[in-house]
């Protein structure tokens, strides 16, 4: 009998015996025969190489038919997958070693059949493309898209999206969504989905047993949580920071900690922080998705220059990543400061032409504190705002967000007062590294 995907099979190449369910082929791969084995991993084998393929267990195939996913349960949650491209939805082009946007949301789901034991899925193509291409519009139509998707009635919503700025895409659809009776999980992967050290696989995994075992309602985001495939964490969404390029177990929380782990062979699910939003069937969706586009985000560096601050003239919003506690050059202790004198009165022209400043600190955790040093109190005279221990890109976006929404009087208010967990009163000792 010839296998088909979704079998159980026993694969004998010239080189090896591998055992694991026969995955669809894409029709780049009519010449691979693509394996999913025990530990999560897809392998491609070249058909040359297989001698036999014996089955050890026939499978539902109709539940992977042409790359999609068919769920036959009855009474399962119902999650929908909104994808927006990324690494998650990428394979890798051979001939180059470049990686590129390929899967559909169907194939995706196809290559993961284990999904289908844990809910009714449904996916939707929200947009194709790298998450260093977002912008603040894109935000907005990722949050329709989620409020579409509640009002038909999903239980829960995975975002798939870039890691890029998966951190700053979850802290900027949580403010956007003041409201969900729902959890909105932002998912992503590091190595793409075709790879045999892919960890898109266990993140969706993951993400779905978090989303239909627990009383969790909010926004967050679901990663590994270290190299090997024993858990993934559910990380806070406005306080995540993508600490690696590559490696699986990138993100961290920062001045926070992690809201839960999954492990991935036992699927038990262990909630670690408390004080997480919980699902209230009276709750309303609420979401406000429009945002400010003129707001800009100023890294301080060596050798700066006034033209830079100056550039933002006409802004609404700028958010300064400050040295230290929030400091900018300003002072002139030498002949070769003398440029400096014109940044404070730089600073000063913008917030007088209506844009609101806030500082922030570059340094990964801690907060600012302007009273501590002259340089910082200088700053506040000029009218900068302390950003308290806010990530740059989260002041970024919630700032933006405000802007849209409220009158610059609230704003000035607001962006200094915890929202949505953007801000903590205080920091312990536990909350670093």
């Amino acid at each position: 009998m010839k296998a088909k995907p979704g079998d159980a099979v026993k694969v004998v190449t010239k080189d090896e015996t591998l055992e694991g369910v026969l995955m669809p082929s894409l029709d780049t791969q009519k010449d691979t025969v693509v394996l999913k084995l025990a530990n999560g991993y897809n392998i491609g084998l070249d058909k040359k190489t297989v001698k036999k393929i014996t089955i050890e267990k026939k499978g539902k195939s109709s539940d992977i038919k042409s790359g999609k996913l068919k769920v036959k349960k009855k009474g399962l949650p119902r999650i929908s997958i909104l994808h927006t491209g990324g690494t998650i939805a990428s394979k890798v082009d051979y001939r180059t070693g470049a990686v590129y946007s390929s899967f559909t949301p169907e194939d995706l789901l196809g290559m993961f059949p284990e999904l289908s034991e844990i809910a009714d899925f449904s996916s939707r193509l929200v947009s194709k493309m790298w998450s260093d291409d977002l912008r603040f519009k894109n935000m907005s139509m990722i949050a329709e898209a989620i409020e579409a998707e509640v009002k038909k009635g999903a239980d829960g919503i995975i975002v798939g999206i870039g890691t890029d700025n998966l951190a700053v895409a979850s802290a900027a659809l949580s403010f956007i969504v003041e409201e969900t009776p729902v959890p909105i999980i932002f998912v992503g992967a590091q190595r793409s989905s075709d790879r045999g050290s892919s960890d898109a696989a266990m993140n969706l995994i993951c993400a779905a047993e978090f989303i239909t075992k627990t009383d969790f309602s909010g926004v967050a985001i679901c990663m590994h949580e270290s190299m090997d495939d024993k858990n993934c964490v559910i990380l806070p969404a406005c306080k995540t920071y993508k600490m690696h390029s590559s490696r699986r177990d990138a993100f961290r929380p920062v001045n926070d900690s992690v809201i839960a782990k999954v492990d991935y062979s036992s699927k038990k699910i262990s909630i670690l922080k408390k004080d997480y939003p919980k699902k209230d069937p009276k709750r309303n969706l609420s979401v406000k998705p429009k945002m400010e586009e003129k707001v800009g985000l100023l890294k301080i560096h060596v050798n700066m220059f006034p033209e830079q601050f100056e550039f933002f003239k006409g802004y609404k919003g700028l958010v300064i990543e400050g040295t230290g506690l929030g400091h900018t050059p300003g002072q002139v202790p030498n002949e070769l400061c003398i440029i400096h004198k014109k940044i404070y009165p730089a600073i000063k022209s913008v917030i007088d032409a209506g844009c609101i400043v806030v500082m922030t600190t570059q340094t990964i955790f801690g907060r600012v504190n302007m009273n501590v040093y002259d340089k910082g109190t200088d700053l506040l005279r000029l009218g900068v705002i302390p950003g308290e221990d806010m990530l740059a890109n989260t002041a970024l976006v919630k700032l933006s967000w405000l802007l849209a929404n409220y009158p610059k009087k609230e704003v000035v208010e607001l962006i200094g007062k915890n929202l949505r967990g953007e801000i903590n009163e205080r920091l312990t000792d536990e909350m670093f590294l």
